[in-house]
């Protein structure tokens, strides 16, 4: 049997105030075309479906054209919901589906697995939605479920116990932060409590496979448990990390192989590091004039209009990070000492700068400018104490 693992398509979920549905839409199609290409029996998603618990219609509509047209290539389907998806909404018209379409939203419903053949026999699929422990206490009453490993150790002893008495090969579905494993920087946003929420690899033994979601990059943390990352960058800290779903085979006796699929990459992400001025016109950035661009600056200080600026260059300019590479040597003076010390209107002036612009004083130009604007103003005293005169 050839199994498609992918996860996390956060369907609805923007890029630094950029819709993402139209490129998810064609990264998914290229996965549909993955799934005609390569015979697969049956495409998992390991949960994180949609980006919010309240998705917008557009979001539904992309989730169904997606599952049908996969469907269409004669693959099954079995979903399982994330913490970011609500359980209930995603689940509610499970059982109206088309065969072939298996939702998995249901605690309940753990232990009872979605059941395949192929010609070496049965498959079983075991889907574990998102286990939220102070939820699932009344779906398994008696047992401590204080955190995600003892909810997953829970959900597993119920697995195995139906893995014994059916027999066969068997594949595990779930959206959880396992062991060994670290988040990208602004994606996976749950704050994590001490190791409350960290699930142990050993919690997993047993089953030929298990395909896990949550985590948006591309981890092996055993030869038949990984994370197969979200289909689409959604965080700069992702750029060099690769896309795409893992194609597993199972043999008669269990795992065969797997095998990494890559997804195309709709807009390239880069960071680019340098003052606003190397940003603007060093010749090395013109290849990254249609990526999505997260600009680093090192100016000393704040320039005027960066992202004006920058977009006139980089249209696809989605962030900017200032990261001053100059800092002012800590005098031991308060800025009112500092005061104190300048004689003349442009030695306060220059304080003054120096002060707010974290250590850099005033250039050339501006002493000039400065020095012509405090001399226009002395005349113009001079003036009016003659005319009062």
């Amino acid at each position: 049997m050839r199994i498609l693992h992918t996860s996390d398509w956060h369907i609805g979920r923007s890029f630094h105030g950029h819709s993402t549905l139209e490129a998810l839409r064609g990264v998914l199609g290229a996965l549909t075309e993955q799934v005609r290409e390569h015979d697969v029996d049956v495409v998992v998603i390991a949960g994180d479906v949609f980006d919010s618990a309240t998705p917008a219609a557009a979001c539904y509509t992309l989730l169904t054209d997606v599952l049908r047209e996969i469907s269409a290539t004669g693959a099954q389907i079995v979903l399982t919901s994330g913490n970011h998806d609500n359980a209930a909404r995603l689940g509610f018209m499970a059982p109206l589906l088309r065969d072939g379409i298996h939702v998995v939203t249901d605690p309940a419903s753990v232990g009872t697995p979605v059941t395949l053949q192929d010609e070496h026999g049965p498959v079983h699929v075991y889907g574990i939605p998102y286990l939220e422990p102070i939820i699932v206490r009344g779906v398994w009453p008696g047992a401590e479920l204080r955190t995600q490993e003892q909810a997953i150790a829970h959900a597993m002893a119920l697995i195995g116990s139906d893995r014994t008495r059916r027999g066969g090969r068997s594949i595990v579905v779930s959206h959880c932060f396992a062991a060994g494993v670290e988040p990208s920087q602004g994606v996976e946003r749950e704050i994590r409590q001490g190791s409350l929420d960290v699930v142990p690899l050993s919690a997993f033994d047993g089953p030929d496979y298990v395909a896990l979601g949550h985590i948006h990059g591309r981890n092996q943390l055993a030869p038949n448990v990984r994370y197969c990352g979200a289909p689409l960058h959604y965080s700069f800290s992702e750029e060099n990390k690769p896309r795409g779903s893992w194609l597993v085979d199972l043999g008669a006796d269990g795992l065969a192989g797997v095998e990494w699929l890559e997804l195309p990459v709709p807009r390239t992400l880069v960071t680019l590091r340098g003052t606003l001025d190397e940003l603007l016109t060093l010749p090395e950035h013109d290849a990254h004039l249609d990526a999505w661009v997260c600009a680093v600056l090192t100016d000393a200080t704040p320039q005027p209009e960066p992202m004006r600026r920058l977009q006139q260059r980089f249209p696809y300019c989605a962030t900017i990070q200032p990261d001053p590479q100059s800092r002012r040597e800590d005098d031991g003076l308060t800025y009112r000492a500092r005061v104190q010390k300048a004689v003349a209107d442009d030695q306060l002036i220059d304080t003054f700068l120096t002060h707010v612009r974290d250590g850099e004083g005033p250039s050339e130009a501006e002493s000039r400018l400065i020095a012509d604007l405090v001399a226009t103003h002395r005349v113009s005293e001079n003036e009016a104490v003659e005319v009062s005169a």
